[in-house]
């Protein structure tokens, strides 16, 4: 029957149901055993086999499959068995999941670790899960089949609660271990000088220093393959008058030790914010490597060396998650980008993955974390949609 015969209320249940379906772009198989995959060789939205969705928009060559189903997930990691471990902050745990006959979706999924306070970054560091946690850092040992064996041992402790609650760990060129923590506020001084800033540790989280400041809420990390230094995506303040939707700009930062970035003093290019109109000390600062669209709220971030799975011309940028934003009258962001990298310095930034936000401003989903996957393929993490995403060529 064509779609002019059907009832007019039949064809309206049809345009509802197609509007709030959740996307499905993967781990389901349809009634031959086949994964839908979304496959942008053919244009934006053609799809091989059966028609899960098509919302979801990659450059020409790339394909989209959902490689696990997981309950607001967050930052991941890649560990030396080839599981991919994910952290869930709202359930207190972390999760393993396997795809143990290579087809590029998750058939095994395991908690790792449970009973942790907001676990959030997660970092595999020799021998030891490291979680970044609400207010410290704990490691454990994994046992053959990747669950912890013991209690996770704490290891520092730091600010917790208050405001911006993620934690993000990683471990630098000189194997020493760096912690992002965020703001307490939109704007204002911090009382303790762990907020808003990276700290860095020995690898057993002792003799914690003050490494870099005046980073609002730095939540992406990664070290540059070549250059060995950490890159941060930073959210920026809200607010900011007369034109609060447009500025100031999320940022790229490029950590230096015992450089102030900027923060609550300054915005962009050493601006002085209107609450405490200190030029002088502004231009002491650090001024963004990248400037981005205000808002976007830049979360994971991960170069592309490693992405066997990418063409060529991909191996030296890098891919972040924007979460988007919540205080625009349009809003942006909620989707990926590529960050493009010349000399060891990012100079611009495109669309790579979009399609989870629809022309109404309405989402089904919000990018989270960016990892690349043991086959050189790229996972990225959905805390909306509730899923893993596999990109790959």
């Amino acid at each position: 029957m064509r779609a002019s015969n059907l009832p007019l209320l039949a064809i309206a249940a049809l345009a509802s149901l197609a509007a709030c379906t959740p996307v499905d772009a993967g781990a389901q198989r349809d009634a031959d055993g086949q994964r839908a995959e979304l496959d942008t060789t053919a244009g934006a939205g053609a799809l091989t086999n059966r028609a899960y969705d098509d919302r979801l928009r990659t450059p020409p060559g790339f394909k989209v499959a959902r490689f696990a189903r997981v309950n607001t997930p967050r930052f991941m990691a890649l560990g030396p068995d080839g599981a991919v471990y994910v952290s869930r902050p709202g359930a207190g745990e972390v999760v393993r999941l396997v795809d143990g006959n290579g087809d590029g979706v998750a058939d095994s999924r395991t908690v790792a670790v449970r009973g942790l306070d907001e676990p959030h970054g997660l970092a595999f560091h020799k021998g030891y899960l490291y979680v970044a946690g609400l207010d410290g850092v704990f490691r454990v040992r994994l046992g053959p089949d990747g669950v912890a064996q013991t209690k996770p041992e704490r290891l520092n402790r730091y600010s917790g609660g208050g405001g911006h609650t993620t934690r993000t760990v990683i471990f630098g060129a000189d194997s020493a271990m760096y912690v992002s923590i965020g703001s307490s506020c939109n704007v204002c001084v911090e009382r303790s000088p762990d907020r808003a800033a990276v700290m860095r540790y020995d690898e057993d989280g002792r003799n914690g220093r003050l490494y870099a400041s005046g980073l609002r809420n730095a939540v992406g990390m990664a070290v540059h393959p070549e250059t060995k230094e950490i890159w941060v995506s930073q959210h920026e303040r809200d607010n900011l008058r007369p034109s609060h939707e447009d500025l100031p700009p999320e940022e790229i930062n490029i950590l230096r030790d015992g450089v102030h970035y900027g923060w609550p003093y300054c915005w962009g290019d050493r601006h002085p914010n209107p609450e405490f109109k200190e030029s002088a000390r502004c231009a002491r600062t650090e001024p963004p490597a990248l400037k981005m669209q205000a808002h976007s709220a830049p979360l994971g971030l991960a170069f592309l060396d490693k992405a066997t799975a990418f063409p060529e011309e991909y191996r030296g940028d890098a891919l972040l998650a924007f979460h988007g934003s919540w205080n625009r009258s349009e809003p942006t962001g909620a989707k990926v980008v590529r960050i493009r990298v010349r000399d060891g310095r990012p100079v611009s930034y495109d669309d790579f993955i979009t399609g989870w936000q629809d022309s109404r401003g309405n989402r089904w989903g919000r990018p989270v974390d960016v990892l690349v996957y043991r086959d050189g393929s790229v996972l990225v993490s959905d805390d909306e949609g509730d899923a893993i995403y596999r990109v790959y060529r």
